[in-house]
């Protein structure tokens, strides 16, 4: 791991490998951190040069301060990729870090090449919706302040729970339930990432930073849209897994509305929120032709 101190004064920890062609920038989701990026990052080709941060509050990164919007973790990697002198790079966002990667390249947009979404938060956001006496969601009812999120007692408390309680046995049944649905990691690769799990400590603002991220040109029910999505120029390929149990297909095709034609969806067959375990190779072959 390196690290660079940024603007925001937050340290961001990193890992880097150093090709000699084209740059290409990961950016992970929520309940993970570079850690994750790990077998995609062997099993790229090693032409690529590879730069995977840590945001801030998660893995070996800073949480010096707290935020409310994803474009504020967008601001520690832009300064970031300033530090490093990445000027013509392509990007990678996964779920939550689809959302970061679209900030930047709509502020970055004559720097960044090509962008990829894989698995990603809609252009319109990641809704929480208040619950019924059975746990199910009251559809138009959305949890708005950060105190209503924190107690959450289906989406949220089960996994502030076990992260304060360093719970991995929870965590795991909840990744099992949504994220590794058919496919898990290799044994001892899991409990790295269980262990990774753990190291979040910014769950709440990440979720309420989702639910109020709006860059399209609608009101999410929460935010009027700010139309940023327009200013996403780079070529940019959407993928979606068939058996995603997290992020819906209609968020995709919300992306692919919202940016517009330079946006295309690809569907990866037999893979859920995690193309990285569930089927690697689709997903490798997928990136490398796109880029």
């Amino acid at each position: 791991m390196n690290r660079a101190k940024v603007k925001t004064g937050e340290d961001i920890a990193y890992r880097e490998s150093t090709g000699s062609g084209e740059k290409l920038v990961l950016i992970h989701g929520n309940m993970t951190s570079s850690k994750h990026w790990d077998i995609l990052m062997e099993n790229l080709p090693d032409y690529y040069h590879l730069l995977a941060p840590d945001m801030r509050g998660f893995g070996e990164s800073s949480y010096n301060n707290r935020f409310d919007s994803l474009e504020e973790l967008a601001v520690d990697i832009i300064d970031l990729l300033n530090q490093k002198n990445f000027e013509d790079y392509n990007l990678i966002g996964w779920s939550t870090g689809g959302g970061v990667a679209m900030e930047i390249a709509a502020k970055k947009a004559d720097e960044v090449r090509k962008l990829i979404l894989l698995e990603s938060v809609s252009t319109r956001g990641y809704p929480i919706f208040k619950k019924d006496e059975n746990g199910q969601p009251i559809p138009g009812e959305l949890l708005k302040t950060k105190e209503e999120i924190a107690s959450d007692p289906v989406q949220v408390l089960p996994i502030l729970n076990a992260q304060k309680n360093n719970d991995k046995e929870t965590m795991r049944q909840i990744w099992n339930s949504l994220i590794y649905t058919d496919n898990q990691p290799e044994e001892e690769k899991y409990e790295e990432y269980l262990e990774d799990m753990m190291t979040q400590r910014n769950l709440i603002d990440v979720d309420y930073a989702l639910a109020n991220f709006n860059i399209s040109d609608q009101h999410n029910g929460l935010q009027p849209g700010n139309n940023r999505a327009k200013n996403i120029t780079a070529p940019t390929l959407i993928l979606q897994g068939n058996q995603d149990k997290v992020v819906p297909m209609n968020m995709a095709e919300a992306i692919k509305e919202d940016i517009g034609d330079n946006a295309e969806i690809q569907i990866l067959e037999n893979c859920g929120h995690s193309p990285l375990i569930d089927d690697l190779e689709q997903l490798v072959d997928a990136i490398t032709k796109f880029l």
